[in-house]
């Protein structure tokens, strides 16, 4: 992340350059700013009230000091009602004032940090660092024109140093977690390949001080990988299993696997998709780009756990060579699979992924993956949909998801179910129909987690943002990666 983030224990009257200004629901300063009343003789709400802004969170603008403030301008964004704040709030305020002090031009923003009852100063300010880092995430990687010029810069946070130079790490660290997640889902799959995402966690690896192996195809018929196998046979890209693994210096408290689905473009294979919309399917692999994301933060955060992410990476084409609805599939724990759907891919590559994962000797799994429309449906766009077998992990990540602000609703695993996947010539089918397809999938991904704790998190809405929002642009959200970090951190700390 370029944004440079310092603390200077000074006033808001005694800024230079631009001033964030917190405007409360009501239309009231902030306390932390309240002193900029008296200094502008009422101007400041005169300016609000003319703009319309209300002070509710997601609204931002830009207003003069009319010469009355060592400041140039001010950056006012709303933090909503003080009864209600939390920290996705502060998040979205400082998200939402990072793009309007962009659009502006705006180099350097210097900002006080609100007091938000039942949150500790140290989290105030992460979020504003996660809302600041999030808000101004642009992917310009394939762009010729010259919008990078157009950057905040510097945020100085005014703030005693000592106090919030932790927060900022943090915060820092899970923003360039999040950010690389959206960079390899905004990526076009021409750019990004099995063979390229596995070369991409590689370089990771070796930036940040991972453990890294890269299956190929060879090395997935020696194990048994039939599952993989047969997603990626009908494309010239061949499959990867990406294993990564992060040991603490320290003792490790325990040893948790990450797996993500990782299928780079997503035809639909014979079972074809149709063409309005498959441009979106380069982001089927938002489920590994958070995985690979949040090892990057679990080295950089150095937590006392053992972490091991798996990506199941896959290109699903519709060659010669595809596999068919009918087949009949044999999985790196021996099961058989019948498959009615081509289009159900991504629980084939979650199958080998997950039993690959679970065979490491970690205590807990969790799942991160595209792979549903029934969640979609269910949830909306912004809500994952949460399953398990243990009910303190589920509660351990809603928590951590309310805290990252990204919205988990847990979802049953009803065994009765199974009789949708039983199949006349198999273990089981890939598919049991339409009806319960959210459902139908965690079960089916269940048979192949050996017995281990296990969480699958459906994240077929919040993958992609079909708008501009506080927190970003139209595109890849590296959903998932927030919650993760923030599971992880408490899952260390209990």
């Amino acid at each position: 992340m370029s944004i440079r983030f310092t603390a200077e224990q000074r006033s808001p009257l005694e800024v230079t350059d631009t001033l964030l200004v917190p405007v409360l629901a009501d239309g009231s300063l902030d306390a932390s700013v309240q002193e900029l009343d008296r200094a502008l003789d009422g101007a400041l709400r005169q300016g609000l009230s003319s703009l319309g802004l209300s002070g509710r969170v997601g609204q931002a603008a830009v207003l003069p000091t009319w010469g009355r403030l060592p400041a140039r301008c001010l950056v006012v964004t709303g933090i909503g009602s003080q009864e209600r704040q939390t920290a996705d709030q502060i998040r979205r305020a400082w998200g939402a004032a990072a793009q309007a002090a962009a659009e502006a031009g705006v180099r350097t923003l210097s900002s006080p940090l609100p007091a938000v009852e039942g949150l500790d100063p140290g989290a105030v300010c992460r979020a504003a660092v996660e809302g600041v880092g999030l808000g101004a995430y642009r992917f310009l990687e394939y762009r010729t024109s010259s919008e990078a010029a157009r950057q905040l810069e510097h945020v100085v946070f005014l703030a005693d140093p000592a106090a919030v130079e932790r927060p900022i790490a943090r915060g820092r660290t899970t923003v360039e977690a999040v950010n690389l997640a959206r960079d390899l889902v905004n990526r076009p799959a021409n750019d990004l390949s099995p063979e390229r995402l596995a070369g991409i966690a590689w370089e990771l690896a070796e930036q940040v001080g991972l453990e890294c192996t890269v299956y190929d195809r060879g090395m997935l018929e020696e194990i048994g990988a039939g599952a993989i196998l047969a997603v990626g046979q009908g494309s010239r890209h061949e499959p990867r299993l990406i294993h990564l693994v992060y040991r603490p210096a320290g003792d490790s408290l325990a040893s948790i696997g990450l797996v993500g689905k990782g299928v780079t473009f997503d035809s639909g294979g014979l079972s074809i998709k149709p063409a309005e919309g498959m441009e979106r399917m380069k982001g089927d692999m938002a489920g590994a780009a958070a995985v690979i994301g949040t090892l990057r933060a679990v080295a950089e955060l150095g937590l006392p756990l053992t972490v091991h992410g798996v990506v199941a990476a896959a290109e699903n084409m519709p060659d010669g060579a595809a596999f068919r609805p009918g087949d009949i599939l044999r999985a790196l724990n021996g099961k058989t699979i019948e498959v009615i759907s081509t289009d159900a891919e991504g629980r084939l590559l979650l199958a080998d992924a997950l039993t690959y994962a679970a065979r490491q000797g970690v205590q807990l799994l969790i799942d991160l993956a595209t792979l549903t429309g029934a969640c979609v449906v269910a949830l909306g766009k912004q809500g994952t949909g949460l399953f398990g077998t243990d009910r303190a992990l589920l509660d351990g990540l809603v928590r951590a998801g309310e805290r990252a602000g990204e919205k988990l609703w847990p979802l049953p695993l009803w065994d009765e179910y199974l009789e949708l996947l039983k199949s006349e010539h198999a273990d089981i089918k890939n598919t049991g129909g339409r009806w319960g397809g959210a459902v139908n999938a965690a079960l089916f991904l269940r048979e192949f987690t050996e017995g281990v704790t296990w969480a699958h998190l459906d994240i077929a809405g919040p993958a992609w943002a079909e708008r501009a929002g506080p927190l970003g642009p139209a595109g890849g959200t590296g959903h998932g990666v927030c919650t993760l970090v923030y599971f992880l951190e408490d899952y260390a700390n209990r």
